[in-house]
């Protein structure tokens, strides 16, 4: 079994220089129903899964309103209240919901107000660690859309401002209005369309969560490199892609979600994994966008 703390092995990033965060998280969206939609049929399996990462000293845990919705917000108070010090609950708000499977952005100024004050009240905080803009709603300009998130981070109720989905001239933009602290974008091993994003924030000492962060596509084929990477140092190939994502940017935050503690203490146990040059320039030498 995974040893306690071993989420430490990844490596601590600092939120604006002052929140300390463990580089690799825990995402929440697959403790919800298929679909994102409802609650799973075992709450207290989904719970159980929570209170493990927090043991294996994950203390970034990655939520949104929109996760069933309101559901993965309610586990998680259930699970981990009354919260750890040091725990960092970062959620977001910007879509909703018509159906199972179906996003839709909203970001409304009244809208987005009144998420972030359900979200307060869901998790059961006075005030949200990291709230950020799940998506660019494009009929709304992104500085209002930005600037009620100031508004709310003036207010206190509110420490840290994210984004989620957005390119370097949108998040040049938002930086105008507030201090964007985060930045969620689709990357992974084998989807790098967003490489001179995460070299901008990094430069910026920004965080930048990848989501989808275990997705390797034909790169997790049998006779590929990453495959017969991961055979012959007896881990699985979905370490190696995490392994390699913390090892890509010392502002990377991989947040990979799972309903089953076996995954999860194998997700967390890739900390420990510190690829060669060799192995680096491998996997950098091979694109699948």
């Amino acid at each position: 079994m995974t040893s306690k703390n071993t989420a430490r092995e990844s490596g601590q990033f600092h939120l604006a220089g002052t929140t300390a965060v463990t580089r690799l998280g825990y995402g929440t969206l697959q403790l919800t129903g298929p679909g994102g939609w409802g609650y799973p049929k075992d709450p207290d399996k989904s719970m159980r899964v929570l209170r493990r990462a927090v043991d294996l000293g994950v203390n970034l845990i990655d939520t949104a309103d929109s996760y069933g919705p309101e559901v993965a917000e309610n586990l998680i108070r259930e699970a981990l209240y009354p919260y750890a010090e040091n725990l960092v609950i970062a959620t977001k708000a910007g879509f909703t919901r018509p159906g199972p499977k179906r996003w839709v952005p909203v970001g409304l100024p009244e809208y987005l107000r009144q998420q972030a004050e359900m979200s307060l009240r869901r998790l059961n905080v006075d005030c949200i660690s990291l709230f950020q803009l799940h998506r660019v709603d494009p009929r709304v300009p992104l500085e209002v859309q930005v600037g009620t998130l100031k508004e709310l981070q003036d207010e206190g109720k509110i420490r840290h401002i994210g984004l989620s989905e957005v390119d370097i001239q949108q998040l040049k933009r938002a930086q105008r209005i507030a201090r964007i602290d985060s930045v969620q974008n689709l990357y992974n091993l084998g989807n790098r369309v967003a490489d001179p994003l995460v070299d901008y924030t990094e430069r910026a000492g920004i965080g930048f969560i990848p989501w989808h962060p275990l997705a390797t596509g034909a790169l997790a084929g049998h006779d590929s490199p990453l495959s017969a990477m991961a055979k012959k140092r007896n881990v699985a190939p979905s370490q190696i892609a995490l392994a390699w994502l913390l090892q890509r940017s010392s502002t990377m935050l991989p947040i990979p979600g799972t309903s089953s503690i076996s995954h999860l203490d194998e997700n967390v146990a890739a900390s420990e994994i510190s690829l060669t040059n060799s192995e680096l320039q491998i996997l950098n030498g091979v694109r699948v966008y």
